[in-house]
């Protein structure tokens, strides 16, 4: 990353201890920028270590090569059989894995997202973003290597552990890094700064699934479906970027505002925002903290369920109509099942655009609107959208179904981007980042939520024979009756009582733990920033080039893909 070029070479700290590491290269009093530094150094330092986590959104890219593993090696093997059982499964080594249990490894990357998030959230605001991104890249890309491994030797207990669980590790550290430093870098664009950073995450797979399959074909072979190659591909070059990130991070120094700018609480109507600050270990026993837990993990469990159904319910709803002929699903032949499957793909392509955009749009738009607003919007406008799909499928337009969906899927991604700025207003930037990692459980409990309601409610109509173009149209009102329980819980909240916020002497002492007494010119900063010299321009530019280039291939590539919906 450009902004390495801040870094001076020499420690100039801690002649108290020789040892390089102790020096400071990733400590908190290392990166607090001089002046001089330009803020717009941070967002791309941001994207890329989120574009590479993202992957985790694009991981279903080796489902099927995987599933066909043994036997395409010529070994005679077949998918293991049901009767054997999951735990059974993790350690065969004689038969191909199920699609059904890889999709494990995607259940554990948000449960464990949420977790590390919540139990480590309190040490990365002491510990600082960069060093929370060299955790967050070791563990990620170290699970990749891993997985690789598993996959080579056929034990999927070993993918479980490396790209599950210390992947899923080094998912929740790389996602919550950046947000505190963002909000402190952006207090005048809060929803704005957090949309670009958690738009990247959306954006990860746009990029790495046809990263994936491009490495996947060339490292293929009669014996080999290339997936063990693509992981350690993937992994190293990953983990180039996320340190590009995390070396790239800079905290502002204590009282840093932008220049000519007033802080909200100071203007009239801005009750909601605060100027105080509450300690993350307080935030359990907050009623406004489950409020905001419950709308996110309502706004979520809703998106997520249609997300993880979207491209099957297109198909069962049109049908062959999709490809121009007038059938229902269950009478299409396997050349009719292909076109529409393809159509679908396109569809899928398309979600995702509006889910990576609508991060970016809705945060941005909720630094005009409010927080609040913007989560009521979300809520009445999707349970709008979700009752009028059955009927829009029963007419058979898919103009109106799939407009509806791409409007709900922008706001399941803007969902995301916008509640780290709705904590920041209600709780106060010194610690959002970790009130926002203990507030990911919420996904971890909705990703398993949206997916079980949807799923097991289309299981259920089919049993009661019920026709496949009609299967969903219950689960619809379901999810309208998950955002009107969002809606009532965003209603809810309110300014924060005085008694949660830290008092001055508990605000100073956590301000010292977290190393924020320390000048940039006695915290190892390059000599430009020291010097008090602006950035160099070139230097924002490079910076927004790496992340923007990959980002620019990733949207062609998905621009193709959804080009095929409207041929």
């Amino acid at each position: 990353m450009s902004s390495l070029l801040d870094q001076d070479p020499v420690p100039v700290l801690a002649p108290r201890d020789p040892s390089p590491f102790a020096a400071g290269l990733l400590d908190k009093e290392r990166i607090i920028a001089g002046p001089g530094f330009n803020r717009w150094l941070v967002p791309p330092a941001a994207l890329a270590i989120h574009l590479c986590i993202g992957m985790a959104y694009g991981f279903s890219v080796f489902w099927l090569p995987l599933s066909k593993a043994l036997s395409t090696a010529g070994t005679g093997a077949t998918t293991c059989a049901k009767e054997i059982g999951f735990f059974a499964e993790l350690f065969a080594r004689d038969c191909d894995w199920r699609i059904a249990t890889l999709g494990w490894m995607y259940t554990l990357f948000f449960v464990f997202l949420g977790c590390s998030a919540a139990i480590w959230g309190g040490w990365l605001e002491r510990a600082g973003p960069r060093k929370a991104g060299v955790v967050s890249a070791v563990c990620w890309c170290a699970g990749m290597l891993i997985s690789a491994l598993g996959i080579h030797v056929h034990q999927f207990w070993l993918m479980i552990l490396g790209s599950g669980v210390i992947g899923g590790i080094g998912l929740g550290l790389g996602y919550i890094s950046p947000v505190s430093t963002l909000i402190k870098w952006f207090p005048d664009r809060r929803g704005m700064a957090t949309g670009m950073a958690i738009m990247g995450f959306g954006g990860g797979a746009m990029i790495g699934s046809p990263f994936a399959v491009e490495l996947m074909k060339y490292w293929a072979t009669p014996t080999s479906v290339g997936v063990m190659q693509t992981f350690v591909v993937m992994g190293l070059v990953y983990f180039v970027f996320m340190l590009g990130g995390a070396f790239g991070y800079r905290v502002p120094p204590t009282g840093w505002t932008p220049a000519g700018w007033t802080p909200p609480a100071a203007q009239a109507g801005n009750a909601m925002i605060t100027q105080r600050h509450v300690h993350v270990k307080r935030v359990w026993g907050i009623p406004q903290f489950w409020l905001i837990w419950m709308v996110l993990c309502m706004n979520v469990s809703a998106g997520i369920g249609v997300l993880g159904m979207a491209s099957p319910m297109l198909q069962e709803v049109f049908g062959g109509t999709l490809a121009g002929v007038p059938k229902k699903f269950a009478a299409l032949d396997k050349t009719e099942l292909a076109a529409i499957a393809a159509v679908a793909g396109g569809f899928a392509a398309l979600l995702s655009l509006f889910n990576i955009g609508g991060r970016f749009f809705w945060a941005s738009l909720s630094d005009k609107l409010g927080r609040k607003l913007t989560y009521v919007v979300f809520f009445v406008l999707g349970g709008l959208l979700y009752f009028s799909i059955p009927e829009s499928a029963a007419a058979g337009s898919k103009l109106l179904f799939v407009g509806a969906f791409c409007i709900i899927l922008s706001m399941y991604g803007g969902g995301f981007a916008t509640v780290p700025a709705y904590l920041a207003d209600l709780f106060g930037t010194q610690m959002v980042g970790a009130i926002h990692g203990r507030l990911l459980t919420a996904w971890a409990t909705a990703g398993i939520l949206g997916p079980v309601v949807v799923g097991y409610m289309r299981e259920y109509q089919l049993g009661q024979g019920i026709p496949r173009e009609q299967v969903y149209n219950q689960t619809m009102y379901i999810l309208v009756g998950m955002l009107a329980v969002g809606l009532l819980c965003n209603l809810m909240v309110r300014p924060l009582a005085d008694k949660w916020f830290m008092s001055d002497a508990e605000l100073a002492e956590e301000k010292r733990l977290a190393h924020e007494k320390a000048v940039a010119a006695e915290a190892g900063m390059g000599r430009a920033n020291a010097r008090g010299d602006a950035t160099p321009a070139v230097q924002v530019w490079l910076a927004w080039l790496a992340v923007g280039i990959p980002l620019a291939w990733g949207l062609y590539k998905t621009l193709v893909s959804a080009a095929t919906f409207f041929q």
